[in-house]
């Protein structure tokens, strides 16, 4: 009889299907909070474009401000959406290579991209905090703000995306290679 560590009748039992679980869901609710956070900031983005342009055609006095601070809500905006794009598996890829390959094929190639993308996570996490620690000193031009608030997307996306890939391989692993090229646990003839 081979152990899967799991018994799907009576709900998965284990360190690993447990851990899955809770990722899964502490990563879901992560992403509706990214997805949330950018929609706010694209808000936040109109409308303060929206002042620059009433600024500089009504009031003929462009706002100085407005321009550091879209660059900033820009790059929040898009590690946060790429982050969540990452758990709501709509990240940019390929499917006309894997798609007609045979299943375990399929899902190992999955495995690589997912670990591949925790790796890029990690690189962009460990970076991100190296250089938003060696810019906190400086000020952004024109706001006063710390130039760390520049590049703590970096950080901040790239433990997402870690997070987010690890929870991906988990849900794989426990879902069981055997479910993921398509047989069964009754079909194996334990």
């Amino acid at each position: 009889m081979v152990d899967r560590g799991d018994d799907s009748d009576s709900g998965e039992q284990g360190l690993l299907p447990r851990l899955s679980r809770v990722l899964t869901a502490i990563n879901n609710l992560l992403a509706t909070t990214c997805m949330n956070l950018a929609g706010i900031g694209l808000v936040i983005l109109t409308v303060i474009f929206g002042w620059l342009v009433f600024g500089r055609y009504v009031l003929n006095s462009t706002p100085t401000w407005v321009e550091q601070v879209a660059l900033l809500l820009v790059v929040f905006i898009a590690f946060l959406g790429a982050s969540a794009g990452i758990q709501e598996k709509t990240h940019l890829n390929v499917d006309v290579v894997t798609i007609r390959m045979p299943p375990v094929i399929k899902a190992t190639l999955h495995a690589i991209v997912y670990l591949t993308l925790a790796g890029f996570g990690i690189f962009l996490a460990v970076y991100g905090f190296k250089l938003t620690q060696f810019k906190w000193g400086s000020q952004i031009p024109l706001l006063g703000w710390s130039e760390g608030i520049r590049v703590l997307p970096l950080f901040i996306g790239g433990v997402l995306i870690t997070l987010f890939s690890v929870g991906h391989l988990l849900a794989m692993t426990r879902a069981g290679w055997d479910r993921i090229i398509g047989i069964e646990p009754e079909e194996m003839g334990d």
